[in-house]
Parts: C-alpha cells; structure tokens; sequence
C-alpha cells in the first residue's frame, strides 16, 4: 500500500475581530499624540497611549453639569460655566442642553480634538452645541488659562484628566495643587461650583480642596454594578 502525502496546509487569512478599533486619526501635537479611534460604533480618544473616553456611557460627564447646576444658588440667573476640556462632548452636549445656563465656554488644549468635532466624526455628537450661540471655544491649556485669565465664572467644570491621582501630562498635576487649586478659586464668582471629574473617589482630593478655602466639599458617585465608580468631586466658593 503506497504512502500518502499530506495535504499542505492553508494558508490562514487575516481576520479582524469585529471590537478590533479601527484608527480614524492620529496627530501629534504639543503635548503628544493624540488618536481618535472606533470600536463597536462608539468612538474612543487615546492620548500618548493612554485611554480617556469614550462615547460608550456618558453618564458621569452628564453629571459633571447636572450637578455643578444644582449647587449654584437658585435665584441666580444666565450662570456662566467653563468647561474644562471637550472630550467626547458629552459635558458639552448636557450644558448647550439646558436652558438655564448662559455663556458656556469650552477650554481644549488639542487642536485635534476641536477638529474632531467642527469637522470630523465628532460632529455628529456635538454640532448643535457648537452651534448655539452661547458657545465659545478656546484653544488654549486649561492650567494656563486658569492661571492667567481675568474673568470670573459661575461654575468651572474640569475633566481633564483620568481624576485628581492619575493625571495625562505632568503639567495638568498643577491643577490640583494648593496654587492650582487657589486659581479656581479665584476664577469663581462669589457662591460658585468648582466641579472635577475623576474616573475614582479621591478623599485626598477632597481635603486638598478643604485645604484650598473651598466649603461644601462632598462626592457624587455614578452607580456600577461593579468595579469603582465615575465620580464628580464638588466644591464651593462662599458666598
């Protein structure tokens, strides 16, 4: 009985998992690289390797306005907030929302981002919050601007960073020092919100801003099923 000779093996074919990210964009900037990514039909921005958000939820960043609005004075009027970076939008989105809030004005350091949303796959999300009128748009770094500027606002909601303990860039960990701390206290308005997100509860943080002349320190979690919670750190400049 003649032997027989094995088939040769096929040649597998590359195959990409449907949840394999797919890059839309990638730059590199003043403060490194930046991509715009998507996966499963969300959109998801990395920074210098490093995951920040994502369009998949959005709650905490909801929250981030819901609840600096609920803690300024009831009686006050058109209150200006700053938004301390664009993100995904969602904090964007929630302020252009509602109609209670007069000038929103939106700090974004990465010109990418801006891109991302006025021309990109962004806009989508974020395009009649761009639109409305009481929108502005800063290119320029939140620690400067906070450092620098002169005007007051009624309400700074900051989310920058993966929270106050796990900052994106060395420089954004002024922020949350005593002198950064002391600038955004100066850039409120009598009675207003200082409101910081953080992707975990930070009791150091929280006597920081204690530390920093701040009252009516406290922590509003957004709820898991598992895992730690989205946070939003709230503080107040007296009255």
């Amino acid at each position: 009985m003649s032997a027989t000779t094995a088939p040769e093996p096929m040649e597998s074919l590359p195959t990409r998992l449907p949840d394999a990210p797919v890059t839309l964009d990638r730059r590199e900037g003043p403060f490194g690289e930046v991509v715009l990514r998507e996966r499963g039909g969300h959109f998801e921005i990395i920074a210098n390797g490093c995951f920040l958000m994502d369009t998949s939820d959005g709650r905490s960043e909801r929250l981030l306005i819901d609840a600096a609005l609920a803690a300024l004075p009831a009686g006050r009027t058109g209150p200006s907030v700053l938004i301390g970076g664009l993100g995904v939008g969602f904090s964007l989105v929630r302020a252009a929302a509602q109609e209670r809030w007069g000038r929103i004005t939106v700090v974004e350091r990465e010109q990418a981002i801006v891109d991302w949303h006025r021309d990109g796959p962004l806009d989508r999300i974020s395009g009649p919050a761009l639109a409305d009128p009481r929108t502005g748009i800063l290119h320029t770094d939140l620690v400067a601007h906070l450092r620098t500027a002169t005007e007051r606002y009624d309400a700074l909601c900051l989310d920058i960073d993966n929270g106050p303990d796990w900052t994106v860039t060395e420089g954004n960990e002024s922020l949350y020092s005593p002198a950064g701390l002391a600038h955004c206290h100066d850039r409120l308005n009598p009675g207003g919100v200082l409101a910081v997100w953080s992707a975990q509860p930070s009791p150091a943080f929280e006597q920081a801003l204690r530390n920093a002349g701040f009252s009516g320190v406290r922590t509003e979690e957004v709820a898991v099923a598992r895992g730690v919670p989205d946070v939003v750190h709230l503080a107040l400049r007296a009255g």
